[in-house]
């Protein structure tokens, strides 16, 4: 729950003077990290010292349900001449550490990112007449910094965040997100490390597809040459009406070249998705290739968590050679971790007591496997075969309940389980699946032709 009221002390733009000139006294009262943050937006906007915020009421260290302390919201008078028009500037503070004594984040030192080393900015068409700016664009980024402190991924410039919904509950066009620099908010260094701003950029339904078969980058660059689209500070106008290919119909050639030349970058999405070993009775529990703890249902352990959030992060870079990173680990208290103990053991995943370490699962070769997408899951079966596995690369699906994954590999990248000889190929949950594009696409086709568009669909290998 959060209230709407002019800032002042101890909200972030309270501070009469930034840097050595400010009182002692309230130095002591301020939040280190959040007076380094604060000290941007005065550079930015030294004529608007306490602009209206969004804070939370009670506080997410405290309990409250919202992650952002607070959301401060500008007026921007744009740039006239560079056809920028003025538009209101929303700015979080949150998703850093503001406080540096662990009570949200666990404090690493000042090298490395503040938190989760960013904060979001939205830039929204200031309608005429408008005197004050609309709130939702508060609950929006709170909806956001939900996602990143519960299942702990964080964003890049040029992810998408696929909303199925207009940003502001009306009947817009404009029902999805880009995330793009921030193009006047320069990376403050704080006392608890660095934090970069990050832009939420509203886009259509069309322009997310063309971003997810191609690249976001690509597709903010589209934006950035449309003025009524977002323009050079990329500025969302809720009442476009036109996608930018409706716009500029020469733009969807561009995007079409695009994916012919570059494939797709998107490495994988979080998704409805399962499967099922065909090759081997459901009741062969004792099946000696793997093993079981309990009764309770085997969940991707830490090692394969990481391994797969690692992927998913290097399929964003485009070489020649895809390699699935190795498999690194830590020794903590005499067991063996992929990674340091955090707020969550799994993405987007509560902690399984059927958690098993990594060295005693062992991989396993099988002769068939059932796979399992929804609707929209399977709708990207085109951008993994064409965008991803035409060009030597690898697709992650990663199940939304945290139990499973799916990883579709060519037979370019290096570093994986699954082999030409034994093409499918799992280690515990996680399941890859390596075989050419023809031979792939051939499968995903026979399956496709027979499956009712309004069913989840189901793709035997």
């Amino acid at each position: 729950m959060a209230e709407l009221r002019p800032s002042v002390a101890p909200g972030p733009a309270a501070p009469p003077a930034s840097g050595p000139s400010a009182p002692p006294a309230f130095a002591s009262l301020f939040p280190p990290g959040l007076h380094a943050i604060y000290g941007e937006c005065r550079r930015l906007y030294p004529d608007q010292p306490n602009p209206l915020q969004v804070t939370a009421i009670v506080k997410y260290w405290l309990g409250g349900p919202d992650p952002l302390d607070y959301v401060s919201m500008y007026r921007n008078m744009g740039s006239p001449s560079a056809n920028i028009p003025e538009h209101w500037h929303y700015i979080s503070f949150g998703l850093s550490d503001l406080y540096g004594d662990n009570r949200v984040h666990e404090f690493t030192g000042t090298d490395g990112p503040s938190g989760f080393g960013f904060e979001l900015t939205f830039r929204l068409k200031r309608e005429t007449g408008e005197s004050a700016p609309p709130t939702w664009p508060a609950e929006l980024m709170q909806g956001l910094a939900r996602y990143v402190f519960q299942s702990e991924n964080t964003f890049c410039s040029g992810d998408h965040v696929s909303w199925h919904s207009p940003l502001d509950n009306s009947e817009s066009r404009i029902q999805h997100m880009l995330l793009t620099e921030d193009p006047q908010m320069q990376p403050v260094q704080t006392p608890f490390g660095v934090v970069t701003f990050l832009q939420i950029v509203g886009v259509c339904t069309e322009e997310l597809h063309s971003a997810q078969q191609w690249n976001g980058q690509g597709i903010l660059e589209l934006l950035r040459t449309v003025p009524i689209a977002g323009g050079p500070w990329l500025i969302t106008d809720m009442r476009r009406g036109e996608t930018i290919f409706e716009i500029d119909p020469h733009l969807q050639e561009r995007v079409d070249k695009g994916i012919e030349t570059d494939g797709s970058n998107l490495s994988g999405v979080s998704a409805k998705c399962a499967w099922d070993d065909l090759s081997r009775p459901p009741e062969d529990d004792e099946d000696s290739r793997s093993i079981c703890l309990g009764t309770q249902p085997r969940r991707l352990s830490g090692k394969d968590t990481e391994q797969i959030r690692e992927t998913l992060r290097r399929g964003l870079e485009i070489n020649s050679k895809p390699v699935l990173p190795p498999i690194n680990s830590q020794r903590q208290n005499g067991l063996t971790y992929d990674r340091a103990p955090s707020r969550k053991d799994s993405l987007g995943s509560d902690i399984s007591t059927a958690v098993i370490p990594h060295e005693l699962i062992r991989t396993r070769q099988l002769e068939s496997v059932h796979l399992k997408f929804n609707q929209e899951s399977g709708a990207l079966i085109p951008l993994c075969l064409r965008g991803r596995l035409l060009h030597g690369r690898h697709f992650t699906y990663k199940s939304i309940t945290g139990d499973m994954a799916i990883t579709f590999v060519s037979t370019g990248v290096e570093g994986a389980f699954a082999t030409e000889e034994h093409p499918y190929a799992a280690h515990g949950p996680w399941l890859q699946v390596r075989s050419s594009f023809s031979s792939l696409f051939f499968s995903f086709h026979s399956s496709l032709a027979a499956c009712p568009p309004s069913q989840s669909l189901w793709y035997p290998c």
